[in-house]
């Protein structure tokens, strides 16, 4: 638990169950024994409930093995007819023997691959792509992207100097239907 919650405990809950419990061995009331099991039953319980809540809703953590696989253009951020243009001409995949493949397409068919290797930054909360591209680049994969994290998936952000922000999604690339 938290800072709060132990100060809690410290200077609130533990007090307050030796006064009840001195309180009890002088008056032998059995008052004051249900009022320390009560408050400890909630405690305890409330403890549970947010163990409970925090595994089911709660964030996960990425993990290097979660980055690997196909991206694709994240149509949904910026929809229409721009996002389906570069849908339909531009993904990328990493692999687990960390390689980068960036793929150039044209009516479905890959028509260049821009090669590399990827190594992870490991010190931040997230693992960090970044990226040794082979010569020539493309303006997309000029700069490493960032990730973004928003509870229950990520995607990636370039920077290209010609479109801006680009944003790919994990995903396997299909035709869209026009």
């Amino acid at each position: 638990m938290g800072f709060g919650f132990n100060l809690f405990v410290a200077f609130i809950l533990f007090p307050l169950t030796v006064i009840c419990g001195l309180i009890w061995l002088f008056t032998r009331k059995k008052v004051f024994l249900q009022f320390i099991g009560v408050i400890w039953v909630l405690i305890v319980s409330l403890i549970v409930f947010v163990m409970i809540t925090k595994v089911l809703f709660g964030n996960r953590n990425i993990e290097r093995d979660d980055l690997y696989g196909e991206y694709i253009i994240d149509r949904s951020k910026f929809p229409g007819r721009q996002a389906d243009w570069q849908y339909n001409h531009f993904r990328f995949q990493i692999t687990r023997d960390d390689k980068f493949y960036f793929y150039l397409m044209e009516e479905g068919k890959v028509v260049k691959v821009y090669t590399g290797a990827v190594s992870f930054l490991e010190d931040y909360v997230r693992p960090r792509l970044v990226l040794q591209i082979n010569t020539p680049t493309y303006h997309i994969i000029e700069d490493n992207p960032t990730l973004y994290y928003t509870g229950s998936s990520f995607y990636y952000v370039f920077n290209s100097p010609k479109f801006g922000n680009v944003f790919f999604v994990k995903g396997d690339w299909k035709p869209i239907d026009e």
